[in-house]
């Protein structure tokens, strides 16, 4: 191998352009459809593709008690978007093991396991028409729990909606057409075609206790349920006409359809002293392999290393002053334009702390294609700030009651970390999470909103 090939770097304004172009999202599309069609001839057929233009399949998950009409809407929209209609039903309906193993639990009147569930939904989800067509999955999940499972899974829907404002009176009086199994309502969804009016049937309802039951049941979950699916969550008033209902939902998806796109990450966390930063910039960094960037450590480093610029920092540092912006800015370029920033992606604190300094990283080649802003009280800050510590050997964090030091060694040569300057960045598109919960809650947080575009929203 020749070593004096220069390895190349790739400009930072080249993620930008792509995120702006969905040129990531293209290739995507291009390479996962040459996966699984496998065609003779590569270039007739992206070239096709391309000419058919291209949209994100449709991953939709309904929520609702018991006669909220999920099964109505469920199928129209399955008609409109050309999506594959997912059912628990239809799951216990496939001919493979999993869902012989799921018949025996039904026939024994037993609950069918949760990581049995979540294996025929896996299973169904990744058949080439629910890839290539996208799906509707009615009936499932029941629970919060259910809901974390199917994430861990990496079942993740791009819309859930939820109906609300039901009443018992809606689960009484339905019908079923015998030849689609189509549902109707005495009331409610009447057939506009007499021939299949003059056919429908009663549907199973149950028992008064268990209809009852049942909406009681939902309305102990719907809380968690709505929890685990906020940031995707959309919820619709279903009692009124089931086609007000169906044009409610189907506008939302179409309006939200084209809304997401893969990324290279530039993350920014934006927070006070204390609001748990570093950790979550950890964390982000460890999942998705993006390249943690401290400013603060930065300029440390910058003048620890004796270069021309670093000796023009050092002063600054030594006095606890201020490093000018201009300066603090030719170090960051220099780390954010580095090879693993510009392929992998970043997660950056501790700069901008005001707006100054957020507008010369807006108008830099290093946006962040996502904003986070850490909120919190001043006192739950000070509270943190005064239990907080940091070991000089490693550079972790500790909290005296969230996170002691593992062990004695440790704990004697902790050291109270020094206050940081209060941010100020004013990003408009910012999600702004509650930063005052547990650490995990505040992660989900952020995690489940790092590959969405921004839609300016406040997160509790």
């Amino acid at each position: 191998m020749d070593e004096t090939v220069k390895p190349v770097r790739i400009p930072p304004e080249m993620s930008v352009y792509a995120e702006k172009h969905e040129i990531f999202d293209l290739v995507q599309t291009m390479v996962s459809s040459l996966m699984v069609d496998k065609p003779d001839d590569p270039i007739s057929y992206l070239i096709s593709l391309l000419k058919r233009g291209r949209a994100e399949p449709p991953k939709i998950i309904l929520l609702g008690p018991p006669a909220a009409g999920k099964t109505t809407i469920a199928r129209r929209l399955c008609a409109e978007l050309g999506a594959v209609h997912v059912t628990t039903h239809s799951l216990l309906q496939q001919d493979t093991e999993l869902s012989q193993r799921a018949l025996q639990y039904t026939r024994t009147q037993q609950e069918i396991p949760v990581d049995l569930w979540i294996g025929l939904i896996q299973h169904r989800l990744s058949r080439i028409d629910c890839f290539r067509q996208g799906w509707v999955l009615e009936g499932f999940p029941h629970t919060r729990f259910h809901a974390l499972a199917l994430k861990a899974a990496g079942i993740i829907p791009n819309h859930a909606e939820a109906s609300d404002d039901m009443l018992i009176q809606r689960t009484r009086g339905r019908l079923l057409d015998p030849l689609t199994g189509d549902v109707y309502h005495q009331t409610f969804i009447w057939p506009p075609d007499p021939v299949v009016a003059q056919r429908l049937e009663p549907g199973s309802e149950g028992s008064e206790e268990q209809r009852s039951a049942d909406l009681q049941r939902y309305s102990c979950e719907v809380t968690g349920l709505n929890s685990a699916y906020r940031h995707v969550l959309k919820t619709f008033n279903a009692d009124q006409p089931h086609t007000d209902v169906y044009e409610e939902v189907l506008r939302y998806v179409l309006i939200r359809r084209d809304s997401m796109a893969p990324q290279t990450p530039r993350i920014l966390l934006v927070g006070p002293p204390g609001s748990g930063k570093s950790l979550q910039a950890r964390r982000l960094a460890d999942k998705y392999k993006l390249v943690n960037v401290n400013c603060g450590q930065l300029l440390k480093s910058e003048a620890a290393d004796g270069s021309t610029l670093g000796q023009l920092i050092k002063p600054y540092i030594e006095t606890g002053q201020r490093v000018p912006d201009s300066m603090v800015m030719q170090v960051l370029s220099q780390r954010l334009s580095a090879l693993d920033c510009t392929t992998r992606g970043w997660v950056l604190r501790g700069f901008p702390r005001d707006p100054e300094q957020a507008e010369r990283l807006q108008e830099s080649n290093y946006k962040p294609s996502r904003v986070f802003f850490l909120e919190m009280t001043d006192d739950v800050a000070i509270e943190r700030l005064t239990l907080r510590t940091t070991d000089p050997i490693s550079g972790e964090r500790h909290h005296s009651l969230e996170r002691p030091a593992p062990n004695l060694d440790i704990q004697s040569r902790l050291q109270t970390h020094p206050d940081d300057t209060q941010p100020r960045a004013l990003y408009p598109d910012g999600v702004h999470v509650n930063a005052d919960q547990d650490p995990h809650t505040v992660f989900e947080c952020v995690d489940s909103r790092v590959f969405k575009r921004s839609d300016t929203r406040r997160n509790q």
